[in-house]
């Protein structure tokens, strides 16, 4: 399978020391005013590490001020990989950031924020179970902002996320989602054919993310030497809390890609999955997820996640019209290789159209949104990224209890994963406990149900 550019970075070692942000001696303006555009990382992981990389070339003056994240060398690792890759491109002045704007703690998302000025760019890209918190303080500071996805992990994160992408818009805001596949010019263009009716009628899509373990499973109980909520932040892909567990952190660009070329959300999911190699892992995911989604006119979408070894790979998104077939990606992310086929036999004898050479859409999503900032051009994707997380939230949720789950009800389910994140401390109490053989509640399908299959 091949690597996204945001996979993970492996962090340098050592300690960054974190010190009172002492002051910028700036003008509080909009950073269009004199053209020079300020960023702030919160969440210095390869995610954060390469969004701010994207960040920085774009075109015309933009410069990285301020970093934070609760894991020191985190922090460093990123701070050097940014500062060698501009380097590296001749471009090291846009990065600029001392020890004394280095943030390590819960609190430093604040003091990020706040070396910026009004216009200026905050890139959220910790776990998703911040990203409200996160979003909140951009928005009293009038700040931009690009966050990473999923963006919410249930039903109430979702309807806050809702009302501030509301607030963002009356204030003019410009907000990014990390789901990139929106930006890829060959998926644009497809959609535009299937549009046109160059398949005719979806009736069937099909997406599959299929590989070995990722990011989640491990064996090993919590360390004495590290908080309980350290781990978990850790290792958040493998708590629900979190991020929504390796479902929502991993098949969410196949539905929103899907869901796309639909042109719309579905209203039902239900689905299946199970944990059947978990062996000692102490995490909370299932090894599979198939998810049956429907739409409002009766179509139906098949979400097939695999993360076991040995097993056959695949990375692909597939749309079945009346009139032919299309390839919506083919080998993950990017290039996506969009085709177009009469009939459902998906040959290249059959092959009606091909996009051609594909630029990078993680680059493109960060120029078309420093382009909206710099000629303040409208441009909110907080709204559609929320969506498209509480779709994925309702699969996960579907196959963890069994039972079938409408958009509605994942929308007015008011189980809350985390409902006191932004009152977390470093050595506080995490969501979730560990039993007192080290392992976490997993889903139970069949026995816990809708609102308590979380707990």
């Amino acid at each position: 399978m091949k690597s996204s550019r945001r996979s993970v970075m492996k962090a340098a070692g050592g300690t960054v020391a974190a010190t009172a942000f002492a002051g910028l001696s700036v003008p509080y303006v909009h950073a269009a005013e004199e053209n020079e555009i300020r960023v702030a990382l919160v969440g210095c992981g390869g995610r954060g590490t390469g969004a701010a990389l994207n960040a920085l070339r774009t075109k015309g003056p933009i410069k990285l001020v301020a970093m934070s994240d609760v894991f020191p060398d985190k922090m460093e690792g990123s701070h050097k990989s940014i500062s060698a890759a501009m380097k590296e491109a001749g471009q090291e002045s846009r990065v600029d950031v001392p020890k004394e704007r280095q943030f390590i703690g819960f609190d430093g998302y604040k003091k990020a924020m706040d070396c910026l000025r009004p216009g200026d760019v905050i890139i959220s890209a910790t776990p998703p179970a911040f990203r409200w918190v996160h979003f909140t303080y951009a928005i009293e500071k009038g700040l931009n902002t690009f966050m990473e996805k999923p963006v919410t992990v249930d039903g109430p994160t979702s309807k806050k996320m809702f009302a501030l992408a509301e607030e963002a818009k009356k204030k003019n805001l410009k907000v990014g989602v990390g789901l990139m596949c929106r930006h890829c010019d060959a998926r644009g263009e497809l959609f535009k054919r299937i549009k046109d009716g160059e398949i005719g009628d979806i009736i069937l899509m099909r997406a599959y993310r299929q590989h070995g373990p990722v990011a989640s499973g491990f064996s090993l109980p919590k360390p004495n030497d590290i908080s309980e909520l350290s781990y978990q932040i850790r290792r958040f892909h493998s708590f629900l809390w979190a991020s929504g567990g390796s479902f929502s952190d991993y098949l969410i660009h196949n539905i929103d890609e899907c869901c796309w070329m639909k042109d719309a959300w579905p209203v039902k999911a239900q689905a299946s999955g199970g944990r059947h190699y978990r062996g000692d892992y102490i995490d909370q995911n299932f090894d599979n997820y198939h998810v049956e989604y429907t739409f409002a006119d009766g179509s139906k979408f098949m979400m097939e996640g695999r993360t076991i070894s040995g097993c056959e790979q695949q990375f692909a998104s597939f749309a079945h019209g009346s009139k032919g077939s299309a390839i919506i990606s083919i080998a993950g992310h990017a290039p996506s290789r969009a085709r177009i086929f009469k009939g459902q036999n998906m040959t290249k004898a059959n092959q009606v159209w091909g996009y051609g050479e594909e630029p990078d859409p993680y680059q493109l999503e960060w120029d078309h949104l420093v382009d909206a900032i710099r000629n303040d051009k409208p441009y909110n994707e907080a709204k559609r990224g929320t969506e498209a997380s509480l779709v994925t939230s309702m699969g996960r949720m579907a196959a963890h209890t069994g039972r079938p789950v409408t958009y509605e009800e994942m929308l007015n389910c008011d189980h809350e994963f985390a409902p006191d994140v932004d009152k977390l401390v470093i050595d506080g109490p995490a969501p979730v406990k560990a039993y007192a053989n080290g392992k976490y509640p997993v889903p139970q399908p069949g026995i816990l149900t809708k609102r308590e299959y979380q707990a």
